[in-house]
């Protein structure tokens, strides 16, 4: 998979892709990053990518035609995502992050000021994501996320081809507790399911615990949850 940020901030992002799972997935050939600057693309002195915007208003908006250069130095393939991170688009979660890693090549572009022309979503983008309901300055930390949630999903980033099958929202439900040693800390032991040696008991007790953990702090995420059989009764 090829991954490029169309970003003011090339240095703010691709450091970021040289550590960690994205670090292990660019060494092992299953991704590449890189990025374009649309002020690389502005023709005037001062290489300008933002202007006022049309009706009034505080702030300035992103030229549409900049980013749309910067997105064709990328070199977008047929089989490419263009994402767009915006308030307006849809809550990211990790089912669209699995959508994602059917594309051989994803585009994140990264908006700042005020926000980006809004023909950069109807006329450019395929994609548009929030992560949340807040405000960040830029569009680069919520274009990492994406990218680091996607990156670790392909074939052979993780050591352990299993590992993300048991991730917090994987099946709709929250993760169950994690432990390792020491055994008891600050007075709270490990339980004592997990020590039994018991793997039915213990993956009964982790799927118990996963179901009242989002029953109780993500009562939204329970209601949307694909229960399985018997789930009830665990419950």
């Amino acid at each position: 998979m090829k991954i490029d940020f169309v970003t003011l901030f090339p240095e703010m992002v691709l450091p970021a892709t040289e550590h960690s799972i994205l670090a292990r997935a660019s060494r092992a050939g299953v991704v590449s990053f890189g990025a374009q600057n649309p002020r690389d693309f502005a023709q005037d002195k001062h290489r300008t990518v933002d202007d006022s915007s049309y009706g009034g208003g505080p702030g300035m908006v992103m030229m549409a035609p900049l980013i749309e250069s910067a997105l064709s130095a990328c070199q977008p393939e047929p089989n490419t995502a263009i994402i767009l991170t915006d308030p307006m688009g849809e809550k990211y979660t990790q089912a669209h992050a699995r959508d994602l890693t059917r594309f051989d090549h994803l585009i994140l572009i990264c908006g700042h000021y005020e926000g980006v022309d809004e023909r950069v979503r109807t006329q450019l983008a395929t994609h548009c994501f929030t992560i949340g309901d807040y405000v960040l300055t830029g569009g680069e930390l919520p274009s990492l996320i994406i990218a680091d949630s996607v990156v670790r999903l392909l074939p052979g980033v993780l050591g352990d081809p299993e590992s993300h099958q048991d991730d917090s929202h994987s099946d709709g439900l929250l993760g169950f507790p994690l432990y390792t040693r020491p055994l008891e800390f600050r007075g709270e032991a490990v339980p004592d399911v997990l020590t039994s040696g018991n793997h039915a008991a213990i993956a009964k007790w982790r799927r118990t615990q996963q179901l009242q953990r989002t029953k109780s702090h993500r009562p939204d995420l329970f209601s949307r949850a694909h229960l399985q059989p018997g789930d009830s009764d665990l419950l």
